[in-house]
């Protein structure tokens, strides 16, 4: 089976140069990183001196490896009950009186 090739990452400046961002990475992988950690741009653990003790592969090995517990499908909430009240709608007009009466059924203050 054949390598997947490296995408090019090329992008171009407001000026309208273009830089080539996996040229660039791959030039500057020895560089000593900033920070305190005493890395180079690669990840690999630098001593005195600038040698290299222990590379990036030797200090995480488990880091590509996908734990199962990832994939393990997630428990849905329970959707929430929700109560409603039902209303009988008569199918001729209210008199006045029944208007009257339906509302103050409704409001316990007799207002509208």
């Amino acid at each position: 089976m054949a390598q997947k090739e490296q995408q090019r990452q090329v992008y171009r400046t407001a000026k309208g140069r273009e830089i080539d961002m996996t040229k660039l990475i791959s030039q500057n992988e020895l560089t000593l990183a900033v920070g305190n950690m005493s890395v180079n741009a690669r990840g690999d653990k630098i001593g005195p001196g600038g040698q290299i003790i222990a590379k990036r592969e030797q200090l995480h090995p488990a880091s590509t490896v996908i734990p199962e517990t990832i994939n393990k499908p997630v428990a849905q909430p329970a959707t929430p009950v929700v109560e409603t009240k039902t209303v009988e709608v008569p199918a001729k007009p209210l008199t006045p009186a029944q208007k009257a009466k339906l509302i103050k059924d409704m409001d316990p203050e007799g207002n509208e």
